[in-house]
């Protein structure tokens, strides 16, 4: 294959991951809307699901957003009942954030329809073409994870 194949593919694959990931988070700000939900939140409901309860300020790190954001963000979070701040078990002077039922709940109903979706648009496409798409993605997303 010759170079201006090649360069032309890598600027074809990457003008399409725009353009998914573009159509992505439109529906998922439209899923969120129905849940009364905000992107922030729903992102803070990801993190402490995924790597557990944090102080504000590990928060503030993990979204790059300043702690006074983060604070307000756990505020109407707290009202939602999606989240409640507690004493560290170990450090009292310490308050963590943890994730309610309610958080979890929401987390999984949201996650579930963007499933439904995506499985929606993949309903023409063969079991075998999906797995490529699957194994194609995964291989890019392992090339690229330590970017970020």
């Amino acid at each position: 294959m010759n170079e201006n194949v090649s360069c032309e593919n890598v600027a074809n694959i990457e003008k399409y991951l725009r353009k998914v990931d573009y159509i992505i988070r439109r529906k998922g700000r439209e899923i969120l809307f129905d849940f009364n939900i905000t992107v922030p939140q729903f992102s803070a409901l990801q993190i402490l699901i995924n790597q557990g309860n944090m102080t504000i300020g590990e928060l503030s790190q993990k979204m790059a957003l300043a702690c006074s954001t983060i604070t307000d963000l756990i505020d109407r979070m707290e009202k939602a009942e999606l989240v409640v701040r507690k004493k560290d078990e170990k450090d009292k002077r310490v308050v963590r954030v943890e994730v309610l039922p309610n958080g979890y709940d929401i987390l999984e109903k949201v996650l579930n329809k963007r499933i439904d979706f995506l499985s929606g648009k993949l309903s023409d496409f063969s079991d075998e073409d999906k797995n490529k798409l699957h194994l194609g993605l995964k291989a890019l997303y392992e090339a690229m994870k330590d970017e970020s």
